[in-house]
């Protein structure tokens, strides 16, 4: 039986110090993972995630995601060595297709490949193979190798996927699974399979492949208030990944209507139109014995991670102290993930 971990996912919008105080803050209140959000038009990740590995000392942390359009696999190969080599052996790679590239003219062709080479590309100089390596999209040349020391050859990989075929991937290569987005316990089965169709492929088990779930947090004593703040920030984007659940079953209209005062720029009043069930698939929020039980429920349902994501509270400190102080008490992390 696994002890599922806890994580924590941050947004790079923040001033230097900002996320050594909070990484502290979280070490010690007994977070296992600290994540930075890979968002675009945000701070690159890595200056985030260097401040936190000089801050801690135990926690693992990586970006969820970096993606091949905007950074090549041999840079991303790069970065993750030096957060590794930073952090002395914490670091995971976290890979992803990205999304909204459109607005900066990134084109996104063949995904699954270019996720695929860019995880042998990384995984080849990380190991210091010098063979080449001729992939669908990318490529090495016969002698190419990292000019450094690495720490490791070999740092976890993380996919950041929903769909059956990303899935599979995940299910033949990577270590975890991130469903960003979500807080449905409904999800874990789904995703489940999608891996294991995959994961067979290989000749792998698809419980060797730890499902991650993570959402918008909010969380405060004031739950009304809580839930209100995680209603604007839904709004955002549930019209995506709505789309993304089988299991949601969100009506179309609804949809239609918040996606139309987003793009208006109404985000607050968007918010105000989704009602608690929707919410509590999509965001973890309220009191912290609220939150605490949407995060049971994914444990309980096989999760090897919950990670909360940003804001996490009313104000950033307060809402990683609560759930470091109020939330984490309350969760039986054994489980079957």
């Amino acid at each position: 039986m696994t002890t599922a971990e806890i994580g924590l996912g941050l947004q790079s919008d923040k001033r230097p110090g900002d996320y050594a105080r909070l990484a502290r803050l979280a070490e010690r209140h007994g977070f296992d993972v600290l994540s930075v959000f890979g968002d675009l038009m945000y701070q690159p990740p890595f200056f985030p995630l260097l401040e936190i590995a000089a801050a801690t000392e135990r926690v693992r942390l990586g970006a969820a995601c970096l993606n091949p359009y905007s950074l090549a696999p041999h840079e991303i190969a790069g970065q993750v060595a030096s957060l590794d080599l930073a952090s002395r052996g914490r670091a995971y790679l976290g890979l992803a297709r990205g999304t909204w590239l459109g607005a900066v003219g990134l084109a996104q062709p063949r995904p699954l490949a270019a996720l695929a080479d860019t995880a042998e590309v990384v995984y080849r100089l990380l190991s210091g193979d010098e063979d080449g390596y001729e992939g669908e999209v990318f490529r090495l040349a016969a002698g190419t190798r990292l000019r450094y020391a690495v720490h490791r050859p070999h740092p976890p990989l993380l996919i950041g996927a929903w769909g059956p075929k990303a899935a599979a991937l995940a299910g033949r290569i990577a270590d975890e699974i991130k469903v960003g987005g979500s807080a449905n316990p409904a999800m874990v089965p789904v995703i489940r399979e999608r891996v294991r169709a995959g994961a067979e492929q290989v000749g792998r088990a698809a419980d060797e492949v730890g499902i991650v779930l993570g959402a918008v947090t909010v969380v405060d004593a004031d739950g009304a208030a809580a839930r209100a703040r995680a209603r604007t920030e839904v709004a955002m984007y549930l019209a995506v990944v709505a789309d993304l659940d089988p299991t949601a079953a969100v009506p179309a209209d609804l949809l239609a209507r918040v996606k139309e005062l987003v793009d208006a720029g109404r985000d607050r009043e968007a918010g105000e139109l989704i009602p608690d069930d929707v919410l509590d698939l999509f965001a973890f929020s309220g009191t912290p014995e609220q939150v605490a039980a949407q995060a049971q429920a994914l444990i309980d349902a096989g999760v090897r991670r919950v990670e909360f994501g940003t804001p996490h509270g009313l104000t950033d400190d307060r809402g990683v102290d609560l759930l470091g102080a109020a939330v984490l008490p309350l969760l039986d992390r054994s489980g079957r993930g």
